[in-house]
């Protein structure tokens, strides 16, 4: 588990149900906020399950196992191997995600990669390299499957194409910028010709950062910042010549839900690759680090 993320939780109740008492004390307030506006078991994804969870401390291993009904805790995360079908990698700390991954990839297993997979092309190929068979790997925000960052395509002609774009989120560039750049894509798909590159770090502590570029041979600009510490919406808006549209993220629950549920159609049952998506996503996030 890494700090400040709580995945293991959420992820793990939304397949499994949850127990309310203890969820209350994850130390992640938002998470049985959301889950307390669900109907469970109804609610929760239907055929299949967390049957086991390691994390590297055994207690709090426990706890979640206590508070999402996961069966099995166990010592070390090779322990799994052999004993599930597919792992969630809920951990946001990319710099730690191939030591982890790498064994249950070199077993054939299905690993859902928590964002951001990587923070560089060259160390997103050499990851997705390990795999030993196709779409075995899947890694996203979960906001790219977030209905209400969703455009349709009909919306974008009505205002004339997107020229500008206008997005933030709170938090770091490296761990949140993916959260806004990969819906971007999802409605304009892959930013071409990305050029006039303007990176500026900024505020009390500067830890804000934004990143401007053009597009699409300086024909289209994008903007977006990362407010560190200071509170924001995660949030885009496309402008064209005839109007803007604005997004907001709202639904964190049927976010996750629906990315987990894409996990295990394309990768666990499906072999359907997101890789292209991915390495288009990373080289956004990577003129920002």
């Amino acid at each position: 588990m890494s700090e400040a993320n709580g995945h293991p939780y959420s992820w793990s109740a939304i397949f499994n149900g949850y127990e309310p008492t203890t969820m209350a004390d994850c130390g992640f307030p938002g998470i049985p906020i959301y889950l307390a506006k669900q109907k469970f078991p109804d609610d929760r994804i239907a055929g299949a399950r967390v049957t086991h969870v390691w994390t590297q401390d055994a207690l709090l291993s426990q706890h979640i196992s206590n508070a999402t009904y996961i069966d099995t805790v166990v010592p070390s995360p090779e322990d799994m191997i052999g004993a599930v079908d597919a792992v969630l990698l809920a951990r946001d700390d990319a710099e730690n995600h191939r030591q982890f991954a790498d064994p249950f990839l070199a077993a054939g297993l299905p690993v859902y990669v928590d964002k951001p997979f990587a923070h560089s092309r060259r160390a997103a190929e050499a990851f997705f390299s390990q795999e030993v068979r196709d779409a075995q790997i899947f890694s996203c925000s979960a906001l790219r499957f977030a209905q209400e960052m969703l455009v349709p395509s009909e919306e974008l002609a009505r205002i004339g194409g997107v020229t500008r774009i206008s997005a933030q989120v709170p938090k770091s560039w490296t761990k949140y910028a993916i959260h806004v750049i990969d819906p971007i894509l999802a409605n304009c798909g892959k930013l071409p010709a990305v050029s006039d590159v303007r990176v500026r770090q900024f505020g009390a502590e500067n830890d804000c950062t934004e990143v401007s570029f053009a597009w699409d041979g300086g024909e289209r600009t994008c903007q977006i910042t990362a407010f560190g510490r200071e509170p924001s919406p995660i949030s885009v808006s496309y402008s064209g010549p005839r109007g803007t549209i604005h997004t907001e993220f709202a639904d964190s629950f049927a976010a996750f839900k629906r990315a987990l549920c894409v996990f295990l159609e394309d990768s666990v049952i499906g072999r359907h690759s997101h890789a292209a998506q991915i390495l288009d996503a990373i080289d956004i996030l990577e003129l920002g680090t």
